[in-house]
């Protein structure tokens, strides 16, 4: 990757790492599905107006809305509500890189190599010292649905490298178009009408804010510049630098939520930012079934063509 390319997607790490502590604030005003589905209608309008007609198939949109939009959001908000700590969930997430990897094998055909692979059992190992760490301080339940959402982002990654959209705004814009309508069916159906309509009349300024910094600066930008880096590169080499998330996520959890760092916890980290290293340095994923190079011609200077 570009070095312009890198520090995007350290930008990218830290504008989402920053947003659990903006979660943890908004799950105090909202419901989670319907908080969940008030930052994709936000995201959505009014910049659908503006984007211009889709630029995939929307199966590709439908796809992508659902396994990002409704699976990861809704399962990661719910996770926070039932008790999974801001910065713990920005750590335990990051293990959609080891579903993005194995997704991107089975569907791509990306075969990760021998460094890659380690660097996926070390961030599982993690992953598993978190584990061990939340069962001895609260219920798991939580720790659980993140775990789920980690998969449905993995799934996410994948389809947006297949779509490969020319516009990744666009392509953003149009998904978070896709979430609104079954996340606030499921919200009536399971928080009820009752609890949404009391958020909605407490609604204050600082819900405002939180609602707009997670659509326009965490969802439009974010995974616009995500999906961008994941049209140019291998879905199982982008995915890892997501694992850089937890370094942003539990440092401003401990700052401005107070959260302890445990023994373990920092175990955990210490894991999960070895493992991004290892699969980050790692060479790119050879092809499941190689293709013969592609042969282009190119104009000379005297009017002919070369391969």
């Amino acid at each position: 990757m570009r070095p312009s390319h890198v520090a995007l997607a350290a930008l990218v790490t830290a504008l989402w790492g920053v947003n659990f502590v903006i979660i943890d604030l908004g799950l105090d005003h909202f419901p989670p599905l319907l908080f969940s589905a008030l930052r994709f209608l936000v995201a959505a309008l009014p910049a659908v107006f503006f984007v211009g007609r889709p630029k995939v198939a929307w199966k590709w949109i439908v796809g992508v809305g659902l396994a990002l939009g409704v699976a990861k959001f809704g399962l990661l908000f719910t996770g926070m509500s039932m008790g999974a700590p801001a910065g713990l969930s920005s750590l335990i997430l990051q293990v959609q890189a080891v579903f993005t990897a194995v997704f991107a094998f089975l569907a791509l055909g990306e075969r990760p190599g021998p460094v890659k692979l380690t660097g996926m059992a070390v961030a599982l190992a993690g992953i598993g010292v978190a584990a061990i760490d939340e069962g001895a301080s609260s219920s798991l339940t939580g720790f659980l649905l993140v775990i789920a959402a980690a998969v449905a982002w993995g799934v996410s990654n994948v389809l947006t490298r297949k779509a490969s959209p020319p516009d990744a705004l666009n392509f953003m814009v149009w998904v978070s178009t896709v979430p609104v309508l079954p996340l606030l069916a499921l919200s009536l159906l399971i928080e009820g009408p009752e609890r949404d309509l009391a958020a909605l009349r407490d609604l204050d300024p600082v819900g405002v804010g939180v609602i707009v910094f997670i659509a326009w600066v965490a969802t439009v930008f974010g995974f616009g510049a995500w999906g961008w880096l994941l049209r140019r590169h291998p879905a199982s080499s982008v995915a890892p630098f997501s694992l850089l998330v937890p370094v942003f996520g539990m440092s401003s959890a401990a700052l401005f939520l107070g959260e302890e760092i445990s023994p373990l916890r920092w175990c955990a980290a210490a894991l999960l930012v070895g493992g991004v290293a290892l699969t980050s340095l790692s060479s790119p994923p050879r092809k499941a079934a190689e293709e013969p190079e592609a042969k282009v011609l190119v104009p000379t200077p005297n009017g002919g063509t070369a391969p």
